[in-house]
């Protein structure tokens, strides 16, 4: 027996409708009966997996031509092929009008209807698959914004996009400044909630006195200023994720009442007797260490409970193939919001090269526009003079993660070898990994091949 989809057949003549039953049966479909279109609208609500309905054009109450312009317009994937006598072909004609697939006739001619809704099968399925083949690609698109080609990060964001077909909740560990927000937000843009809020929430923040109330909502008269409801933020990402920045720092009393919203899908609001269902994804996020995380900051069942995907995210120094490409992508992005050229020199790299960023992503980001913005050159090349004054000196050091010293060319090289590699040898889709122009892409290629 088939588990795929359902066909739905509705024919007030019962033993029509069982001899077709039977037929479609042995082809290995799984089939629904119905003998009024009311009863085929009830069994359609009921089953969602039905995907085609064969339907007889004549017959009592509501007739073929209404039964298959409602359940088009319930579902319009569904797919119809109405049922005649040869006297109403041009009934079945109307109905392919009004969204029908095809026609048979009475009696039937049993091999054509085997043709006909294994044809049908096969344009579903294809259908499907592209609609899977697009979701993919809809997905995939969601990490495009966060630049990165090292090998360190490629494994996180391809455990990342795993995660996103999920529904498991997700902790982000890597140090401040490493981009934990942004991949939350690619994670829920890319999972079927993506759609639906995404609320971030800092839980360092928070006042304590007012966490419970933040998170859960509270009636009117719970405490002084309580003048009406308020949903909470559980209650406002209905549907969607919320993102729990820095939860070690959430009190051990809320940590409680978290782990029954994950355990249970339920809030209580404070100042309420009732709870309130809620359906809502959690990511999390620290700067703490795994260890500290779960031994000290939060309760173990809460822990177990936040922690089923842990990604963690590599500091900036250990991946220095992402130094260069996000220099070139903030540089390339501040060249489109000043309007003029703006780029790095060769000496500004090797510094950068040389930085340990203790504020990782974020100070990079900050020091080439601190950079940019102290100058009006156009073209401007910022330099190593440009650089040093905004370093913290004791930062300036070769990084731990380079055992071996590695010129600006080879680097270079290496990082548009695993640029290529990751757009499958799409240099155009290279390029825009890299922040860089095609027309730049192709020089650097001839020159490296020269």
């Amino acid at each position: 027996m088939r588990t795929g989809p359902t066909i739905l057949v509705v024919d007030d003549d019962a033993r029509l409708a069982a001899t077709l039953k039977e037929f479609l049966a042995r082809e290995g479909y799984q089939v629904e009966v119905a003998q009024s279109g009311a009863e085929a609208l009830a069994i359609h609500a009921a089953n969602p997996r039905i995907s085609l309905a064969l339907v007889d054009l004549i017959m009592p109450l509501m007739d073929g031509l209404t039964l298959t312009d409602e359940l088009r317009r319930r579902d319009p994937d569904i797919a119809v092929i109405v049922m005649t006598g040869y006297g109403t072909i041009e009934t079945a004609i109307e109905a392919i009008k009004k969204g029908a697939e095809d026609y048979i006739t009475k009696p039937f001619d049993y091999e054509a209807v085997r043709k006909k809704i294994a044809r049908l099968m096969e344009v579903m399925e294809l259908r499907e698959h592209v609609a899977q083949l697009e979701g993919h690609l809809q997905r995939h698109e969601c990490f495009e914004n966060i630049t990165a080609v090292s090998p360190a990060m490629e494994k996180v964001l391809e455990r990342a996009r795993l995660a996103a077909a999920t529904d498991a909740s997700v902790l982000i560990v890597g140090e401040t400044g490493t981009g934990k927000e942004m991949l939350a937000r690619a994670i829920h843009q890319a999972s079927p909630r993506g759609r639906m809020p995404f609320v971030p929430v800092n839980s360092g923040a928070l006042p304590r006195e007012l966490v419970e109330s933040e998170l859960f909502g509270f009636r009117r008269g719970a405490f002084t200023g309580a003048y009406s409801d308020a949903p909470g933020i559980f209650l406002a990402a209905s549907g969607g994720t919320v993102f729990l920045d820095e939860i070690g720092e959430m009190p051990k009393d809320v940590q409680v009442k978290l782990l029954r919203v994950l355990q249970e899908g339920e809030v209580r609001p404070v100042g309420s007797t009732k709870s309130v269902h809620v359906d809502v994804r959690v990511i999390s996020a620290t700067n703490r260490s795994l260890n500290e995380l779960r031994s000290t900051l939060l309760r173990e069942d809460l822990y177990f409970r936040i922690a089923t995907v842990v990604l963690q995210v590599p500091p900036l120094r250990a991946r220095q193939e992402d130094i260069l490409v996000l220099s070139q992508h903030f540089a390339a992005r501040l060249t489109r919001r000043y309007g003029r050229e703006i780029s790095l020199s060769r000496t500004a790299l090797e510094l950068l090269l040389a930085y340990s960023f203790p504020g990782n992503v974020r100070e990079l980001e900050s020091l080439i526009e601190s950079a940019a913005a102290l100058s009006a050159d156009a073209p401007q090349v910022i330099t190593e003079k440009d650089l040093k004054p905004l370093l913290s000196p004791t930062q300036i050091a070769p990084s731990p993660a380079m055992n071996h010293p590695v010129s600006i060319e080879q680097m270079e090289r290496l990082t548009i070898q695993q640029a290529l590699r990751m757009a499958d040898g799409n240099r155009t889709k290279a390029a825009s990994l890299l922040g860089i122009s095609r027309d730049t892409l192709y020089r650097k290629l001839r020159q490296y091949q020269s």
